[in-house]
């Protein structure tokens, strides 16, 4: 081999290396933006789950439907973002399929949980406002005899 040719074989494997460098830091850098992305959208998450567990212990292990029934539609909101960010980025953050279909379950679980908490809630909410109407029948409520009977 000559110095010219010895010379170019050298070059080849300086940009060949460099090369694999600079996808190693490229790959580094997309996991991490991955990883804060979902990072962040997982705090959303689970700062909401914390809240509706504190509801749920505060009430002898039952959520309070009123008060959980903003939260569990705010809990889906964030499952269908968290979704919707792994379906955008599947390829490009290389999720596997198995994470996507587990937070599908989960969006269709809250959903489901967060109607009959809301169905619970505008239930009580008219019995409440019949309540105060006096029976909610628009009939006022019979007078007891009075005098001896």
């Amino acid at each position: 081999m000559t110095a010219k040719q010895l010379t170019l074989a050298a070059f080849k494997v300086a940009v060949f290396l460099s090369a694999g460098s600079i996808l190693a830091v490229t790959s580094t850098a997309i996991a991490q933006d991955c990883n804060a992305d979902v990072g962040v959208l997982m705090k959303k998450r689970m700062d909401l789950m914390e809240q509706l567990n504190t509801n749920a212990k505060a009430n002898k292990g039952k959520l309070d439907p009123v008060q959980g029934c903003t939260k569990l539609k705010a809990l889906v909101v964030a499952d269908r973002d968290i979704l919707a960010y792994f379906t955008k980025n599947k390829e490009w953050c290389a999720i596997p399929d198995e994470a996507s279909n587990s937070i599908q379950a989960d969006v269709e679980k809250t959903t489901g949980v967060a109607n009959q908490a809301c169905t619970i809630a505008a239930q009580m909410k008219k019995a409440q406002e019949q309540a105060a109407a006096g029976g909610g029948l628009g009939e006022k409520p019979q007078k007891l005899p009075e005098g001896p009977l």
